[in-house]
């Protein structure tokens, strides 16, 4: 199959699949005047952030294998989301402000998802040109110059919303050092100051692939725990 006839296509799959994603994430978390934002709705509408991001990239670069890497998953959070009871829920009176801080939460945190995926690949495709093993799926990836392009230009941005997310904390959060908040506040400077230092490092040191994979791994654990620790907690192991 030639290479446009066959990108058409992976495009208009990613493109039914992040409609129907986006529809059942909508449903799942918002129904009858009530937001449901437990553990499994809430992942279900970042892989939807993620789906989207990833397709409005595949149309200027190459990224075919993250769209292979991220949709399996992404259909996982699905079915998840959709067989899960109840978690924490809200009624619908949250401000626009709170609501704008989840927002940009959610895009920081799927940015620098898809920035962690690309950095494992970039680290993996090195290494196996270093030893003479490029097979398989590492074999169609590009060039590294262009897979080093595409992890920092995902780190700049999500770092950017990641900014904003703590900035719009800080304005919209009655107290964002509260106790329940404490950890994710903690974590998500941690998580912050791991990706500024790796883009600082990229700018001073010429950091490259294996540290770049290193640092964003590093910062990714950091947003989990951030995003996902006592959520995970609460929700599934102390239920």
């Amino acid at each position: 199959m030639n290479a446009a006839p066959a990108k058409g296509l992976l495009l208009s799959l990613s493109l039914i699949a992040v409609v129907a994603h986006s529809y059942s994430a909508i449903h799942t978390i918002y129904r009858d005047q009530i937001i449901d934002i437990g553990f499994y709705r809430v992942s279900s509408l970042i892989f939807c952030v993620i789906s989207a991001i990833t397709l409005i990239s595949l149309l200027r670069r190459p990224t075919n294998t993250l769209v292979i890497a991220l949709y399996p998953l992404a259909a996982l959070s699905v079915i998840a989301s959709s067989f899960a009871s109840p978690a924490i829920v809200l009624h619908n009176t949250i401000s626009a402000g709170m609501f704008s801080h989840i927002l940009i939460s959610i895009l920081a945190y799927s940015l620098l998802t898809i920035a962690t995926i690309q950095a494992i690949t970039l680290a993996l495709q090195e290494r196996h040109l270093k030893h003479r093993h490029m097979g398989g799926i590492l074999k169609a990836l590009p060039p590294l110059q262009t897979m080093e392009q595409i992890l920092f230009e995902l780190l700049w941005l999500g770092i950017v919303f990641l900014t904003l997310s703590l900035v719009t904390g800080f304005i919209f959060i009655e107290d964002i050092f509260a106790q329940h908040l404490a950890h994710k506040t903690f974590f998500s400077f941690v998580a912050w100051g791991l990706f500024a230092t790796l883009l600082w490092g990229r700018h001073q040191l010429g950091w490259r692939s294996q540290t770049a994979a290193r640092w964003t791994i590093g910062g990714f654990i950091a947003l989990m725990l951030a995003y996902y620790g006592s959520k995970f907690v609460l929700e599934l192991v102390l239920t």
